[in-house]
């Protein structure tokens, strides 16, 4: 049985900023992020390695086995990106019902990964059209290397359903997608009654949304042959800051 899946309307990345500022999101193709970033999709390719090696998620309140994860904070100042002392993950119950108030301390991304001059470049690009959009400033940046696997059954990329992360912008970039159906992206006006869908599946394509106009969840993944699972890295930017318990 062939599986169809609605493919995104990818923009050029000069038109991104005005994205971001008319609808909310905007989707670069493997080709726009090479030239987003002015690397080679060949360079994005020696990150692919490192999700084999990504610890479990031992924080999942549902009882799922089905994720992998490192974590790892920045600020991306202009031409700059420095790496923080390593620190939890935390947002507020009002952004993550079923993950909130917690501090989950993950292991952090490892050294060949922020070794790789195209990590480097993606924070920097991604934290130029932050400040395009919402003026010139430091970004506090949190970056995530998911794996969803189906090794029993159903994955969940966002088991928290609907939601918004409680920062600025929000930036997807598909990493591997392997013998896995669903894992549609689904991106909802926060006050309106508009939404799109579609489904990430050529490797490197980078979706970006503004965090505090849209609600986004990607679907279920099932596997369509044994060993399915798709890899993510999900890079989140904030202003002032990162988030803290009150």
């Amino acid at each position: 049985m062939s599986i169809t899946t609605l493919a995104p309307d990818c923009i050029a990345p000069s038109q991104l900023a005005d994205a971001l500022k008319t609808r909310g999101y905007g989707v670069l193709s493997p080709a726009g992020v090479a030239s987003f970033t002015a690397h080679p999709l060949a360079a994005f390719d020696t990150l692919k390695a490192d999700w084999d090696d990504l610890p479990p998620d031992n924080f999942l309140k549902d009882g799922g086995h089905y994720r992998r994860r490192r974590h790892s904070c920045f600020i991306a100042d202009k031409t700059c990106v420095t790496q923080t002392p390593h620190r939890a993950h935390y947002q507020p119950l009002a952004y993550n019902a079923l993950h909130g108030g917690m501090h989950r301390l993950f292991e952090p991304i490892s050294e060949h990964t922020l070794q790789q001059p195209v990590f480097q470049a993606l924070l920097l690009s991604i934290g130029r059209l932050c400040s395009a959009v919402k003026g010139e400033q430091p970004w506090y940046v949190e970056a995530h290397q998911f794996r969803i696997d189906t090794l029993n059954g159903i994955g969940r990329p966002t088991p928290e359903g609907a939601h918004r992360d409680g920062v600025d912008f929000v930036a997807i970039l598909l990493v591997a997608r392997q013998n896995v159906s669903g894992g549609e992206s689904r991106i909802f006006e926060a006050e309106g009654p508009c939404g799109q869908r579609f489904t990430l599946s050529a490797p490197w394509t980078l979706l970006i949304l503004d965090d505090q106009r849209v609600i986004h969840e990607s679907t279920p993944i099932q596997p369509t042959q044994v060993g399915g699972y798709r890899d993510t890295l999900v890079l989140t930017f904030r202003s002032g800051g990162f988030l803290e318990a009150v």
